[in-house]
């Protein structure tokens, strides 16, 4: 199989945090991951993947090293370029899922698509129905988010952080509130995601049956990666 294109690359991650006393949480952390890949980081809390993932993530900028975006240097930017960055490359999914109660399944969908400015209002409520309809909630779009399962409300901030069609998703615990069932259910989707949408997960899980369905694995122990685990034979 053909090596897959590099989608993102961190180099020599080094972050403290200075309150209460200076403390060095990430140790020259480097590695890649690449477009259609499904990575999971794990490690025991307080193993530093989290903030790891907000690095990534361009939302936490102060550590020094050097992250690669899809071949952009992120470091150098300014905070609207890398508020443009994250909108056009990057989907969130977090443990909450963070969604207006108020406001129906299809215009929390919609929030981040109107926010980028890329597309007309009936565009963006056609793409949004269209991610629903991934996501298996397409009868629910006009239903307010807070009459929704928990299962079924994750699965619509799923289909809110791939409106923009992002090349990368960034999830932080996203089975962490979920019973089996919508686990495997979450599973599956980000499974779809990399397999057919050649889309690339890249996810902090404590869920360790979670991570060795994914493809790649990186353990973190005291803000260092001690190990480096391919679960499949994806990227040759």
């Amino acid at each position: 199989m053909k090596e897959k294109n590099i989608i993102l690359q961190a180099n020599n991650i080094e972050k403290y945090f200075y309150d209460p006393v200076k403390f060095q949480v990430l140790r020259r952390l480097s590695f890649t991951s690449y477009q259609g890949e499904f990575l999971t980081l794990v490690g025991k809390s307080g193993s530093g993947k989290s903030t790891l993932l907000y690095c990534l993530s361009t939302m936490d900028t102060d550590y020094s090293g050097e992250i690669f975006i899809d071949g952009v240097k992120t470091n150098n930017l300014k905070s609207d370029q890398l508020a443009n960055l994250r909108n056009h490359s990057i989907g969130f999914v977090f443990q909450f899922h963070y969604l207006l109660p108020e406001f129906s399944c299809l215009k929390n969908v919609m929030i981040p698509a109107m926010k980028l400015g890329k597309y007309n209002l009936k565009e963006i409520e056609e793409r949004a129905y269209q991610k629903l309809e991934i996501l298996g909630l397409k009868d629910q779009a006009l239903k307010p988010a807070s009459k929704l399962s928990g299962g079924q409300q994750q699965r619509v901030s799923i289909a809110r952080a791939l409106i923009n069609d992002p090349k990368i998703i960034m999830c932080d615990e996203p089975t962490g509130n979920l019973d089996t069932k919508n686990t495997q259910i979450v599973f599956d989707i980000f499974k779809q995601l990399t397999q057919q949408g050649n889309q690339t997960i890249i996810a902090v899980t404590h869920d360790v049956d979670f991570a060795k369905r994914s493809d790649r694995t990186i353990e973190l122990t005291d803000g260092e990666i001690t190990a480096t685990t391919k679960n499949f034979e994806v990227l040759l």
